[in-house]
C-alpha cells in the first residue's frame, strides 16, 4: 500500500467535501466514494520513514493556509476517477515543494512521479471506478457548489500499509 503526506482541510471545508460523498451515493451512482477523511496528497511512495515527522514541522508551521477547491476534474478512462481541483496557488506550490523537498531522501524506494513538483495536479478525490456512463449526473452533482473557498489546517502522514494517520504538529 502507498504511504503519503497530505493535507486536511478545516472542519467547514471538510463538511462540505463529506456532503459532495453523501449525494454521490444518496444518487446511488455506483462508485466507490473514499473512505477516511477529504485530503491532499502532497507526497507519495511505497514507504515514507517516520522520521520526516520531525523533518515536515516548518511546513506545518505555515498553516492554515488558504485554498480554494474549483473545477471537477477527471483521471482515467473507462471507469475514472472524479476529483475537485485544488487551484494551484503560489503558496500551495511552494508548500508541495518543500514537502518534497524534505521528504525526498524518507520516500522509499522513490517518490512518485505524478507526485513531483511540475507533474502534480492537486485534488481532492470525490468518487473512484465511477462507471462512464454515470459520469454526467456525478459531475453534476460534484460540481456544486462551483467553488470551495477554505484552508488547510493540518497535515498528516498516512501509512496505508498499517491504515494508520499520524498528525504532524
Amino acid at each position: 500500500m502507498a504511504h503519503s503526506i497530505e493535507l486536511l482541510f478545516d472542519p467547514d471545508t471538510e463538511a462540505a467535501i463529506r456532503r459532495m460523498w453523501d449525494k454521490l451515493a444518496a444518487a446511488g451512482i455506483p462508485a466507490r466514494i473514499p473512505p477516511g477523511r477529504p485530503h491532499v496528497t502532497v507526497a507519495v511512495s511505497q514507504r515514507i520513514n517516520a522520521d520526516v515527522d520531525e523533518l515536515l514541522q516548518p511546513v506545518v508551521r505555515r498553516l492554515p493556509l488558504r485554498c480554494v477547491v474549483g473545477a471537477p476534474l477527471i483521471f482515467g478512462r473507462g471507469t475514472v476517477v472524479l476529483t475537485r481541483l485544488v487551484v494551484p496557488s503560489p503558496e500551495l506550490l511552494d508548500l508541495h515543494a518543500e514537502v518534497q523537498r524534505l521528504c525526498g531522501p524518507h520516500l522509499l524506494p522513490e517518490p512518485m512521479a505524478n507526485s513531483l513538483p511540475g507533474q502534480w495536479t492537486a485534488h481532492v478525490t470525490l468518487a473512484r471506478r465511477l462507471d462512464g456512463a454515470y459520469l454526467g449526473q456525478a459531475v453534476d452533482i460534484a460540481g456544486r457548489p462551483v467553488q470551495l473557498d477554505g484552508h488547510f489546517a493540518r497535515l498528516r502522514r498516512w501509512d496505508g500499509d498499517k491504515r494508520v494517520e499520524y498528525h504532524l504538529g
